[in-house]
């Protein structure tokens, strides 16, 4: 039955690919892409019934509203302490610019006491709240040089004075809170600084709408950027994704197709080779025949070929000669030492013979 009605559920999320972008859009905070939830259908199916159950932070609808109902108390909290601090930084800021105005004129005296009762009033006021935490705390604190909250009221100034600072405090402060408004709308809207006073209390009771509209249309913004970025990140991944697989793809082609290519491209290479080897060497023929022409007559390179040929046939006969005699020694080769034994002593007696016959030609000479 359970498992009819997760189906169920399921089902009115939407199927295919509607269902896995519901599925991430329901939890934008996951770092998954649809790829991942295709490869993993029932991870897919848990996400899609668990979307039902929770938000897009991840919490259940109970805790979500004790969230809510926390979240309210504090912004009461806040709203309170805020009034009081915004009160006191008041306070203080009226005496301060009191102190300021005493230095560069003349203040009436009553006047200045007022600011005096008043600055006291408030430094009596925080001492007592330091020395007695109880309204904030619950533990004791030891006294600090022995004083009490009882002693440091006794500094309170008179009862007199107190009154007549009560009395004209509301006006004084109104005055200055008017004041801050007043340039709080001249920092906003500058344009509006030479307007008259009843102009600007008009738009001053409208500043805090305008305000409110623009922090909500700013939070809006906000809450588009984010989803912006989300959707930027889906998109980086998927970018990536398939910027992976062409790369994959490209290694495949060059893997496969880098030899045929690599032949093709030797063969260019090579028929450009020859082709600048050939035009290089009829052009170092052209310079010879440029170089023959400008340093002989055509007389004389006729007497070099005929030099050149009669050179060359004598050289061909030499190399016959030396062929046939070189065949001669190869023969003789192999009849082995005892023949180049027969042969050194040949060669000795005829060199003797020629000695012997050159000294009788020369014996013969003289006596005739």
């Amino acid at each position: 039955m359970s498992g009819s009605t997760e189906t169920a559920n399921i089902s009115s999320l939407g199927k295919g690919d509607s269902l896995h972008q519901q599925v991430l859009a329901s939890f934008p905070l996951c770092h998954m892409t649809e790829e991942d939830l295709i490869q993993n259908p029932q991870f897919c199916k848990l996400l899609a019934t668990l979307a039902q159950h929770v938000d897009q932070t991840g919490l259940t609808a109970p805790l979500k509203t004790e969230l809510d109902k926390a979240e309210k108390k504090l912004q009461i909290q806040k709203l309170q302490w805020l009034r009081s601090e915004s009160l006191h930084r008041g306070l203080q800021e009226m005496i301060q610019n009191h102190c300021v105005r005493k230095h560069h004129a003349t203040v009436p005296p009553d006047q200045n006491m007022f600011y005096e009762t008043m600055e006291r009033c408030l430094l009596v006021a925080q001492c007592v709240r330091q020395l007695d935490p109880s309204n904030t705390t619950n533990q004791d604190q030891p006294s600090v040089l022995g004083l009490t909250p009882q002693l440091v009221m006794e500094l309170m100034p008179s009862e007199k004075n107190v009154q007549r600072m009560k009395q004209g405090l509301p006006r004084q402060l109104e005055k200055h809170l008017k004041e801050k408004c007043l340039s709080l709308l001249s920092y906003y809207q500058p344009e509006w600084e030479n307007e008259s006073e009843g102009l600007k209390m008009t738009k001053l009771s409208h500043l805090s709408a305008q305000m409110d509209k623009e922090k909500k249309r700013a939070e809006s913004l906000k809450e588009t950027c984010r989803e912006n970025t989300v959707l930027l990140q889906r998109q980086t991944e998927l970018y990536l994704t398939e910027l992976i697989k062409c790369i994959q793809l490209l290694q495949s082609f060059i893997l496969n197709h880098r030899l045929k290519i690599q032949t093709d491209l030797d063969r260019k290479k090579l028929d450009y080779f020859e082709g600048k080897c050939e035009l290089i060497l009829q052009k170092i023929k052209a310079e010879m025949v440029e170089i023959q022409l400008d340093t002989y007559t055509p007389d004389s390179i006729s007497a070099h070929r005929k030099i050149r040929e009669k050179l060359e046939s004598e050289l061909k006969a030499c190399k016959v000669e030396k062929q046939s005699v070189e065949l001669k020694l190869a023969s003789f080769e192999i009849l082995g030492k005892d023949f180049e034994a027969l042969a050194e002593e040949y060669c000795r007696l005829r060199q003797e013979i020629e000695m012997k016959n050159w000294a009788l030609k020369e014996f013969t000479q003289y006596n005739d």
